[in-house]
C-alpha cells in the first residue's frame, strides 16, 4: 500500500471511530445510555429523564421505556388483513398437541416430582394422510400422522417419566374433545419423538433451584396489543362460532377446519372463510351449496353485531360446483389428504394472525409454562396491554413488547417498552399506573402456570 493510500485509510479510521471512542470514554466515567423511544435511532447525549435514561450497562438491567404512538389506530387505518386458523386446522392441530403434551409434563412432573423440570415440546410436524370423500359417505385411505418433538426429562432420580404414553394420551383426547367427524382409532397415528435436553439447559433448570426464582432458558421477545380492531373481533369471532360445540350440533356437515382471512380496504369489510365439510352429512351438492350460504349468512351475522361498516362473505372461494370440485372431506379437516401442518404456523397468542400489527415468530405452544418466556411474555404482554386500556384513565390503546436475556429472573426483563394513545395527555403523566400494572403482571409470572393447568387462558 503506497503511502497517500495508507494516510487516507487512516483518516477514514479515525472518522469512524471517533464516535464509539468517545462513547467508551463515556461510560468509562459513568455516564448512561439513552435511546430514543421511538426507535433504535443514534445514541446520544441528552438529559436524563424517569422515562427515557438507561441504567449503566450492566449484566441485569430491566428498564420500562414508555412513547406515545405516532400512527393512525388500527380502525382507522386504509387498509387492514387479520387471519384466523380454526382448531380443526392442520397448523393449529399441531400448537394444540405440543400444548396439551407440554401441559401433561408439567402435571406429571408437579404431581409426582414436586417441581416442574426442564422441558420443551414446542415442535410438530402433521403429515397429511389420503382420502376418498363423496356425499352420503366417504373414507380415508391413508391417515395423517403427527410427530411431537422436542426435549425433556426422561429420568429424575428413580421415577422413569413415561413421555410415550404421555404423548398419546394427551393427543387422543384432545382429537377426541375438538374434532367430532375424527375417528382416532383409525384415522391417526401420533408419533413421539421427545429426547433429553441439552446439559446446559438442564443445568440452568437447576441453577434455580439453588436461587429460588425462575430463570429465562431464552432470549426471547413477547408483545401485544390492545383493544381489538373491529376486524379482528369479526375474524375472531366467527371463527369461535363456527367450530362451537353447539354450532356444530346444529349442523353436524361443519368441520372444525375453518379458516377466516378477513381484509378491510376503507370502510368495507371481506371475509373469505375456508371450511371443510363433512360428506357423510350431506346427501347432494344442493345440500353443500346449501349449508355454504347457511355459513356466509351467519359470518354476516356475527359481523353485524361487532361493526356498522359494510360486510361481504365468499364460503370456499375455490368451489367448482359443475365440475363436481368443491371441499368435501370425510373427517372435518383437510389433514386426511390435502393439507400438512406444523406448530409455530398458526395464531398467536390471542388467536389472531395480524400482520398489521406488532407481531413476533415465536410459538407459545409446548413451551414450558414457568422459564420459556417465548411463551410467557406473550401472555404478559397481551395481558399488560389488556389491562392498561381498561385501567388507566385516558389511555386508548397500547402496544407492549418484552425483551428477556437467558439466565436472567424471567420477572426481570432487561427491557419493556409500551407505545400508548393517551387521549389528551403525554405518555408519561400516565406513568405511575401504567408501572403498576407492569409490576403487577411481571409479579404475576411465577404462577401463570397455574392458570395454563387450569386452563383459563387459552392461548391461540
Amino acid at each position: 500500500m503506497d503511502g497517500g493510500m495508507k494516510q487516507a485509510f487512516q483518516l477514514l479510521a479515525s472518522i469512524l471511530l471517533q464516535p464509539t471512542v468517545a462513547l467508551l470514554s463515556r461510560l468509562a466515567n459513568g455516564a448512561s445510555i439513552a435511546c430514543r423511544a421511538s426507535g433504535l435511532d443514534a445514541l446520544r447525549k441528552r438529559p436524563k429523564c424517569r422515562s427515557e435514561s438507561l441504567p449503566t450497562l450492566s449484566v441485569r438491567i430491566m428498564k420500562l421505556i414508555i412513547s406515545s404512538l405516532a400512527s393512525r389506530p388500527a380502525d382507522a387505518q386504509p387498509v387492514e388483513i387479520v387471519e384466523c386458523k380454526g382448531k380443526g386446522h392442520p397448523d393449529t392441530i399441531c400448537d394444540s398437541l405440543a400444548e396439551e403434551l407440554g401441559l401433561a409434563l408439567t402435571r406429571f412432573y408437579r404431581e409426582k416430582l414436586g417441581i416442574i423440570h426442564h422441558h420443551n415440546v414446542d415442535k410438530a410436524l402433521l403429515w397429511a394422510g389420503s382420502a376418498q370423500p363423496a356425499f352420503g359417505g366417504g373414507k380415508v385411505l391413508e391417515p395423517w400422522e403427527v410427530f411431537l418433538c422436542g426435549r425433556a426429562a426422561h429420568q429424575v432420580g428413580q421415577c422413569k417419566v413415561p413421555l410415550e404414553d404421555l404423548a398419546l394420551q394427551s393427543s387422543r383426547k384432545w382429537l377426541q374433545g375438538n374434532l367430532h367427524a375424527l375417528d382416532v382409532d383409525r384415522h391417526v397415528r401420533i408419533r413421539s419423538l421427545i429426547r433429553p435436553g441439552s446439559p446446559d439447559l438442564v443445568a440452568l433448570y437447576r441453577r434455580q433451584q439453588e436461587e429460588g426464582v425462575w430463570l429465562a432458558n431464552d432470549t426471547s421477545c413477547g408483545v401485544g396489543h390492545a383493544p381489538a380492531s373491529e376486524l379482528e373481533r369479526v375474524a375472531l369471532e366467527v371463527e369461535r362460532e363456527l367450530t362451537c360445540a353447539e354450532f356444530v350440533r346444529q349442523y353436524p356437515a361443519v368441520g372444525e377446519d375453518v379458516k377466516v382471512m378477513g381484509m378491510r380496504y376503507g370502510d368495507c369489510i371481506n371475509l373469505t372463510l375456508s371450511c371443510a365439510l363433512i360428506g357423510a352429512h350431506l346427501q347432494s351438492m344442493g345440500d353443500y351449496l346449501e349449508l355454504k350460504q347457511v355459513l356466509a349468512e351467519r359470518a354476516l351475522e356475527i359481523a353485524a353485531g361487532v361493526t356498522a361498516r359494510p360486510a361481504s362473505v365468499s364460503v370456499n372461494a375455490a368451489d367448482q360446483p359443475r365440475s363436481s370440485l368443491v371441499y368435501l372431506t370425510v373427517t372435518g379437516t383437510s389433514a386426511e389428504a390435502g393439507d400438512d401442518g406444523q406448530a409455530g404456523r398458526g395464531n398467536r397468542v390471542g388467536g389472531l394472525i395480524t400482520p398489521c400489527r406488532p407481531m413476533v415468530m415465536e410459538s407459545a405452544a409446548g413451551k414450558n409454562p414457568v422459564t420459556h418466556v417465548g411463551k410467557l411474555y406473550n401472555i404478559a404482554a397481551s395481558r399488560i396491554a389488556a389491562d392498561l386500556v381498561e385501567e388507566v384513565d385516558g389511555l386508548d390503546e397500547a402496544h407492549c413488547f418484552l425483551v428477556s436475556r437467558i439466565g436472567n429472573p424471567v420477572q426481570q426483563p432487561q427491557l419493556i417498552q409500551l407505545r400508548v394513545r393517551a387521549n389528551g395527555e403525554p405518555a408519561n403523566a400516565l406513568r405511575q399506573g401504567i408501572e403498576e400494572i407492569v409490576h403487577r403482571h411481571l409479579d404475576g409470572l411465577e404462577r401463570l402456570w397455574e392458570d395454563l393447568l387450569k386452563r383459563t387462558i387459552r392461548l391461540f
